[in-house]
């Protein structure tokens, strides 16, 4: 008897001791928050289009191409692992084209609205590139890219405040 006793207080105390710490990791059930979850196509192809961007942007001067191919990126993958980069140059592409530098012409950025096409005023392209160096400066405080974009952002007079009802 008292050596089947002392295994089952044994049992009984490992059995005590187990079962707190499993259910203490109850919340690994539910997996990654899904804001950080990136579809591994989705980045690749988003990644093909800043490297793209990337080469519009600093060689060619071509900043109506390189604005279009942020904007693709910004819309399709908002949690893109290096969206800091894609807003950085989606905004100083922005300012280029409101200072019409570069080898391509602002008329060249098309919007439609319903049927009609429409281009962009100098101080439409400028109200973008300050939005775009706004959201960097303020929702990714840690970036390589914040330092130019808070140079840029104090010569069009400071980022935009931020909107009470986005977070």
């Amino acid at each position: 008897m008292k050596r089947t006793f002392l295994p089952l207080i044994v049992l009984v105390f490992a059995f005590v001791i187990w079962v707190p710490t499993v259910g203490a990791q109850g919340g690994a059930k539910k997996g990654p928050d899904p804001s950080t979850i990136r579809d591994p196509d989705l980045e690749k192809d988003s990644l093909h289009n800043l490297e793209v961007a990337r080469n519009y942007f600093k060689l060619k001067k071509a900043y109506v191409a390189a604005l279009k191919r942020s904007e693709e990126i910004i819309a399709g993958n908002p949690n893109f692992s290096r969206i800091e980069e894609v807003l950085f140059i989606a905004g100083e592409s922005s300012l280029s084209l409101a200072e019409k530098k570069g080898k391509q012409s602002p008329s060249l950025y098309v919007s439609y609205d319903g049927n009609t096409k429409h281009t962009l005023t100098s101080e439409q392209f400028r109200e973008m590139g300050r939005d775009y160096l706004t959201r960097l400066v303020n929702d990714y405080p840690q970036s390589n890219f914040r330092k130019q974009a808070q140079e840029d952002l104090s010569a069009l007079g400071e980022p935009k405040p931020k909107e009470q009802g986005k977070q």
